[in-house]
């Protein structure tokens, strides 16, 4: 018996579609797909899910200095003139980040191996490309989603039967995140 379905697909194809989907699955938190593509998407989305709740707070945060450019009222960098040249003042802050400790830095890149980086694109402006924004999808992981299922062991998705697809009869389902 085989280990996976291979959904008509070669090997690259078959990796491309399901890291696609799964990606949109964490995303979106619900997409509607055939049976047979969903059966093989909880496989991973389950294994990534269950990776971030095991990780979730295996971090510590470390204060750091960093150098933050002075604003006026309007939001625009304050410049000074130094030797002839205007140079932008910056002020030194303390800033406290989230430092992640070995194995929850190899989990983050297990994650980003299989999910595709999302460009978050706004409706009003749409098709402009100043106005997007990078989805960190591995930071949701981790803040969002595992912490909904952190006394959940398995069984972060649900497969919803809809009917089947008018064009070849395939049985279209739900997949969401439970």
């Amino acid at each position: 018996m085989a280990k996976y379905r291979k959904l008509g697909r070669t090997s690259s194809q078959r990796k491309a579609l399901l890291r696609n989907q799964v990606t949109a699955l964490l995303y979106h938190g619900k997409i509607v797909t055939t049976e047979a593509k969903a059966k093989e998407i909880r496989k991973i989305a389950e294994g990534l899910i269950a990776m971030a709740v095991k990780e979730k707070d295996n971090y510590e945060e470390v204060t750091v200095k960093a150098k933050v450019a002075r604003k006026d009222k309007d939001g625009k960098r304050v410049k000074e003139v130094v030797d002839g040249k205007k140079v932008t003042v910056y002020d030194e802050v303390d800033k406290k980040i989230k430092k992640d400790n070995p194995s929850r830095l190899h989990a983050r890149r297990q994650m980003l191996k299989v999910l595709y980086p999302v460009k978050d694109v706004p409706t009003a402006r749409a098709g402009r490309k100043r106005n997007t924004k990078d989805v960190d999808l591995v930071a949701k992981l981790f803040d969002e989603i595992a912490p909904k299922y952190e006394n959940r062991h398995g069984g972060y998705t649900r497969i919803v039967k809809i009917g089947q697809r008018k064009g070849d009869a395939a049985m279209e389902v739900l997949i969401e995140l439970v």
